[in-house]
């Protein structure tokens, strides 16, 4: 493990869907077909429980909502990568400020990660935009035991780049993910897409990452 003598944040892991891409509308498109073909609709109320999760998660509670079975999920959630694959095919945009703060944090030397809850088949598609090259380790959602808000995740991550967690910044923006990291320990930043993270959680709070450097984060952390 790194000494925590070393500049802060030893690194810097990023959430993929809704933190550094506006993917999640793509989401929408897909589970909104999916809900239809199982002879339903999508509620907002269903589909906010669905932000942050993962794919499995999201199937079984639209078949819950539904009133369908959930043994039949395996079936469903083939259906929703393959749907998603095409969707994510044809690209994803960058978030506000998301790929300028990427690049400052290569640039400085900090070391960077993917943690997605996204499964890896679907991770590779986005990584066209994404560029592999930008991260030191990714961890995708079916690469973990258990998933966010699990800190699983971010523990992998920090185990692998070879540093502490707790003087690493995470930045998400979902309540599962942002949960998830303040679980491993991190020093989270909510950054809220498609759903808004309550109070109560205790992360630093980012309206946008537009305009938001490394150095602007070194700050509010400390503060």
């Amino acid at each position: 493990m790194t000494s925590t003598a070393q500049p802060f944040p030893q690194a810097v892991l990023f959430d993929m869907d809704g933190t550094l891409l506006d993917s999640e509308p793509l989401w929408d498109v897909a589970l909104e077909e999916l809900a239809v073909l199982l002879g339903g609709a999508l509620r907002a109320e269903v589909r906010d429980r669905m932000v942050g999760s993962n794919e499995d998660a999201s199937v079984i509670f639209l078949l819950e909502d539904l009133g369908l079975p959930v043994e039949s999920f395996p079936e469903h959630v083939q259906w929703l990568r393959n749907r998603m694959k095409t969707l994510f095919a044809a690209g994803a945009a960058w978030k506000p400020g998301a790929k300028e703060l990427l690049l400052e944090v290569r640039a400085a030397g900090v070391p960077t990660a993917l943690v997605t809850s996204t499964a890896r088949e679907l991770t590779e598609v986005l990584l066209q935009t994404l560029d592999p090259a930008n991260f030191d380790v990714i961890i995708c959602g079916d690469e973990v035991q258990a998933r966010k808000p699990d800190p699983e995740p971010y523990l992998t991550a920090a185990a692998k780049l070879g540093v502490d967690i707790d003087r690493s910044i995470v930045l998400e923006d979902s309540r599962s993910g942002t949960e998830s990291a303040l679980a491993a320990g991190a020093v989270a930043f909510a950054v809220p897409s498609e759903v808004a993270i309550p109070d109560e959680v205790p992360a630093h709070r980012l309206e946008t990452l537009d305009g938001i450097t490394l150095d602007r984060l070194r700050t509010i952390a400390s503060a």
